[in-house]
């Protein structure tokens, strides 16, 4: 029988297990703090109180997540001077830091700079480390480990099969991190600087939406002082796509990112109309910033009238031209409408103080606030800068033809104009119907008028989507911050999807952002991915088709069917392996085979509920399938899900979609003949 000491598998085990100790431990410890005593009132004990439950929280032992996944060890002492012969160490790499009683680590977090190597090193370039071992679990159980001697030229360099194993092991339940199957090109982008944004472009299964998620975890924990007072966000395309990734982040012990749509993020007022795409393509055009811009300096006007305030016995008169002059001056500064309307009263208060101080008077500044407040001062700001609501300025504007004339002429066409012209009038904000483009508008108008806040770093996945208005309301929530923009050119599905990343960049405010490519492909198999990269010269020519790295070519199979019984067949055929199965349709087909899969007995999920082992396949609406994965996918209908779409350029990029969700296994059937650029 073998024991700890001559059976690397069962020592590792035994690490596993103290391991496991040692970070109850540290829960524990933070559990036990008394903290009664140590501040000095009750807000400071809440917050204290929220900082330790996030705290416990964050050192959670997830049963069946490992702990650590990987070794490295080193030839010297990481910053040890070599020709001194310092003697190697050994560091386990996991999903967060534990240390034992005496403060030792026993796991070193992924994104500590030791732990980098374990990425990035190869046989070409060792980075000082002599052995990389990865382990291989079952649930939480450590079962298995495979080594690579990187120093050792005798060893030929191999792909690792507990990689492979990993990348292609059965999804059930939200997505999961890939912090054990990091590659380098990934790695170099997770870990690049605060400072900067970045844009990744990535065809489907190359990892980009992890490799985002992984760079917020990463920065916050390089710059958690910084990022804590300014605060991070991730953006996603619809509420389905948000429940399939929130688990990523926590599972990593980062438990403040908060996650949002665009449409959360301009939600000031409720959507409950629709545009056509024409209107909608006119509303999204980054020219509608300057049509609003115009319309709220249209409320300025210059005064004619001077203001003379009466103080006790005496009364000072400012003229129209110098009242002007204070006007002009603001509008030439540029600042927030809001701004410079709050800073108007305090200006005219500051020439009667002038004129105050000539006479021989010695105002202070209690004396300007009161001449700020002043009845005339506030008369006349009413008069030459009134307030302004964003909602009233973009309802007048959709509804008011001469209005919007006024102020779009020489940016909008007169056709363009018609297009987003409301045909009815509407009574009152709350009455209109607004339209998801006309809440994007409403929030342009609001940060016109008073600054959005920023954050420290946002990540916008999905980003070619986005409308160029779009670019610019995620912008300003990052204006001082950075960004990581991800997203795939080959599968913009909206009418205003973005051409260039360039552009899109310029219109985020990020014009010196740096784009990278992913183009290895690691989810999506590789007859799936060589079958949908046939669509690429039709829906983005100038893209490279994804390269699939995986060993195992998965299973494709192309089936004409007779009607929706044999394509609820082709599921329950695919239900029979381990994983996941989706069974994505155009969405006008979605209630005919929802019928049909409850005729069968069969039950199912609808996109973004979490799938278990009793509930294995989900029905996707063609609409709602980016973003999301699964095992096993049966593709409905192709030639439904391109007519889905208002052109045929949008439908087959919509098709490429549909087509790339599969990780082990895709059936596509059929009853109406395949798009030609499927079988061309």
């Amino acid at each position: 029988m073998s024991t700890p000491a001559d059976d690397p598998l069962a020592r590792e085990r035994s690490h596993l297990a103290s391991s496991r100790a040692a970070l109850r431990a540290m829960r524990e410890d933070v559990e036990a703090l008394d903290i009664a005593d140590v501040t000095a009132n009750w807000v400071n004990a809440a917050v204290l109180a929220h900082q330790i439950d996030e705290r416990i929280k964050a050192l959670a032992d997830l049963s069946d997540t490992p702990l650590f996944f990987g070794r490295l060890d080193y030839l010297h002492a990481p910053g040890a001077d070599r020709s001194e012969g310092a003697q190697g160490e050994q560091f386990y790499i996991g999903r967060r830091h534990v240390h034992d009683a005496a403060g030792d680590p026993m796991v070193i977090d992924w994104r500590a700079p030791v732990s980098q190597p374990f990425y990035r090193a190869s046989k070409k370039d060792p980075q000082d480390v002599a052995l990389r071992r990865r382990f291989g679990y079952t649930g939480g159980d450590l079962t298995a480990y495979e080594d690579e001697h990187l120093s050792d030229p005798a060893e030929a360099a191999r792909t690792s099969k507990l990689l492979q194993q990993e990348i292609e092991r059965p999804r059930v339940g939200p997505m999961r991190d890939i912090v054990a199957t990091i590659q380098p090109e990934q790695d170099e982008i997770v870990r690049s600087g605060l400072g900067g944004t970045v844009c990744v472009q990535g065809g489907p299964g190359t990892g980009k939406t992890a490799v985002g998620l992984h760079r917020v975890a990463y920065l916050l924990y390089a710059h958690r002082e910084r990022l804590a007072r300014t605060g991070t966000l991730v953006i996603g395309p619809n509420r389905s796509f948000l429940h399939y990734i929130e688990q990523v982040l926590p599972a990593l012990g980062e438990l403040t990112v908060r996650q949002a749509t665009v449409d959360d993020l301009v939600g000031q007022v409720e959507v409950r109309g629709t545009d056509d795409a024409a209107a909608a393509v006119v509303k999204g055009d980054a020219r509608m910033a300057e049509v609003l811009r115009r319309a709220l300096y249209s409320h300025v006007t210059m005064p004619t009238e001077p203001v003379v305030v009466v103080r006790g016995s005496r009364r000072w008169r400012v003229p129209p031209y110098e009242l002007e002059g204070i006007v002009r001056e603001l509008l030439d500064r540029e600042i927030r409408y809001g701004a410079a309307r709050e800073a108007l009263p305090q200006r005219i208060a500051h020439a009667v103080l002038v004129q105050m101080e000539r006479s021989g008077e010695a105002p202070d500044d209690r004396v300007q606030d009161a001449v700020a407040r002043n009845t005339a001062v506030k008369a006349a700001v009413k008069a030459i800068w009134p307030v302004v609501e964003p909602a009233k300025l973009v309802l007048r504007l959709l509804t008011d033809a001469a209005f919007l004339a006024e102020h779009a002429e020489g940016v909008l066409s007169e056709e363009e104009r018609k297009l987003i012209l409301w045909e009815r009038p509407v009574r009152s904000v709350k009455s209109a119907k607004w339209s998801a483009a006309d809440a994007v508008l409403i929030d342009e108008a609001t940060d016109l008028i008073r600054r959005t806040h920023s954050l420290g770093h946002v990540v916008l996945d999905e980003a070619q989507d986005l409308s160029p208005m779009q670019y610019r309301a995620v912008g300003r929530r990052c204006s001082t911050g950075s960004a990581t923009v991800l997203g795939d050119l080959a599968q913009g599905t909206t009418p205003w999807a973005t051409e260039s990343w360039a552009e899109a960049l310029s219109h985020l405010g990020k014009p010196e952002g740096v784009v990278e490519e992913l183009t290895a492909g690691f989810r999506v198999p590789t007859d799936v991915i060589t079958y949908a990269s046939r669509l690429l010269p039709h829906i983005a020519p100038g893209l490279a088709p994804v390269a699939s790295v995986r060993e195992n070519p998965g299973f494709f199979e192309v089936r004409a069917v007779g009607g929706t019984a044999e394509v609820v067949g082709a599921c329950e055929e695919l239900l029979r392996n381990e994983g996941s199965t989706g069974l994505i349709a155009a969405d006008a087909r979605v209630p005919e085979l929802a019928a049909a899969l409850d005729a069968a007995g069969i039950g199912y999920l609808s996109p973004g509920e979490e799938t278990t082992t009793r509930t294995r396949l989900t029905l996707v609406p063609a609409s709602l399938a980016k973003g999301l994965e699964y095992d096993y996918v049966v593709l409905d209908e192709p030639r439904a899900v391109v007519d889905g779409e208002p052109d045929e350029r949008t439908g087959l990029r919509r098709l490429y979609v549909t087509l790339t969700r599969a990780v082990s296994g895709l059936i596509v059937t059929h009853t109406a003949p395949l798009p030609r650029e499927l079988t061309a």
